[in-house]
């Protein structure tokens, strides 16, 4: 086998098993950082070995074997300093149970959530568990992330090595957390997961509009916490991501260009996405607790998803459910998603009024979402030379090519005489 199909044997193992094999060896060795240090250096061996000898036949067995015997003689390095690490290197050695013990089938779902939740540990930053989430639980490289997110790799793996490094020092342990710890960090990992997809979704830089591969990503690690974890609102993120990733085969056209919702062809839309989307919201609504910040957003998703066209949307609907979400997760996006609904419900007069509200707060003021939508209902009241003012604002403060591209067509409509 050469060294390039060897390549792309260990990460595509990688790609589907990572998970489970760094979460087996932290809780063989009770050391997460290690843990994840022991599944690389089980990788670069993969590398070599498998081009020589071939892809065994259970490489995910392989390299849990390889991360647990180098566990071993890290352990027994560190024996002589460490009194922790001697205690773990009393009596081991290669005839103690290997990757089949490591295996566990009642505590592989266990170590992917335990995972889950020490990625996403609020004693992390932001960037710091987007990077590590992706890492450990995705199975991404550090240069697959970097492009991602349009970083040097050096920095996403500045950010992996903190954050280790950072739960280490607060000493978190690798476990599923009790009950109400869950709860009150669920919300943690849910908002990783989202942003991941929304950076997907809505490129914020680069030539891309879309990153359905990150997108993907997203989708997921979603099913997966949703298998681990079947609360309401991890059952309304899945939800709200399946319903909006339905309408990606309509939202580029053949030249790669962004087509709006307005004019996207239905009949591409992903049919068997939104029938998952649906079901997943259902089972949302089904709990009986009521929807949360993103079982809102599901239900606004899914108002698109059975409206044959956009004047056939149920914008009433809309206006109403993005008050409610207003309401329990309050932000300036949130108000100007609200002033659109009531522009389509309404007329753009009314819609103007909820965004020139938010402008005149001083709110979003870097973003080229208030101007681009602002430069939409000038448009549509027929003042066409501020909706132009507008839509030139936003091509400035817009850092995504494709978009900005669709901002200069329509500097370019309005124009026209």
């Amino acid at each position: 086998m050469s060294s390039a199909e060897a390549r792309g044997a260990v990460e595509a193992v990688w790609r589907m098993e990572s998970a489970r094999i760094v979460g087996a060896l932290a809780r063989y060795t009770g050391d997460f950082s290690l843990a994840e240090d022991l599944a690389q250096e089980a990788l670069a061996e993969a590398l070599v070995s498998w081009s020589v000898n071939g892809v065994p036949a259970q490489p995910a067995g392989w390299l849990l074997t390889t991360g647990r015997r180098r566990a071993i003689d890290a352990f027994r390095r560190r024996a002589g300093r460490d009194e922790r690490y001697a205690l773990l290197a009393r009596g081991l050695d290669d005839s103690t149970p290997g990757a089949d013990a490591l295996f566990d089938p009642d505590a592989i779902d266990d170590d992917v959530l335990a995972l889950m939740f020490i990625s996403c540990h609020p004693v992390l930053s932001k960037e710091a568990r987007i990077a590590l989430t992706l890492r450990v639980v995705g199975g991404l490289g550090s240069d697959e992330i970097a492009t991602a997110f349009l970083v040097p790799a050096a920095t996403i793996q500045a950010r992996i090595t903190r954050a280790k490094k950072t739960l280490a020092a607060a000493q978190v342990p690798f476990a599923v957390p009790e009950r109400q710890e869950m709860n009150e960090r669920l919300g943690s990992v849910l908002q990783v997961v989202y942003l991941i997809f929304t950076e997907g979704s809505f490129a914020s830089g680069g030539e891309e509009w879309i990153r359905t591969d990150l997108a993907g990503e997203a989708r997921r690690l979603a099913r997966v916490l949703v298998r681990l974890a079947p609360e309401p609102e991890v059952f309304g993120l899945l939800a709200l991501l399946e319903l909006t990733a339905a309408r990606f085969p309509a939202r580029l056209d053949a030249s790669g260009r962004p087509v709006l919702l307005e004019d996207q062809d239905r009949r591409l839309w992903d049919q068997a996405a939104i029938r998952r989307g649906r079901a997943a919201l259902a089972q949302a609504v089904g709990a009986g607790r009521g929807l949360g910040a993103y079982g809102l957003q599901a239900a606004i998703a899914e108002c698109h998803a059975v409206a044959r066209s956009v004047a056939e949307t149920d914008w009433q609907r809309i206006v109403i459910l993005y008050e409610a979400l207003g309401r329990l997760a309050p932000s300036p996006v949130i108000e100007l998603n609200l002033a659109v609904a009531v522009a389509m419900a309404t007329g753009p007069a009314e819609g103007l009024e909820l965004v020139d509200a938010i402008s005149s707060r001083g709110e979003l003021t870097g973003s080229h979402l208030l101007p681009a939508i602002r430069g939409e209902m000038l448009t549509r009241l027929g003042r066409r030379d501020e909706a132009r003012s507008a839509f030139l604002q936003a091509v400035e403060l817009c850092r995504n090519a494709a978009e900005r591209a669709a901002l200069e067509r329509k500097i370019d409509g309005v124009s026209q005489p």
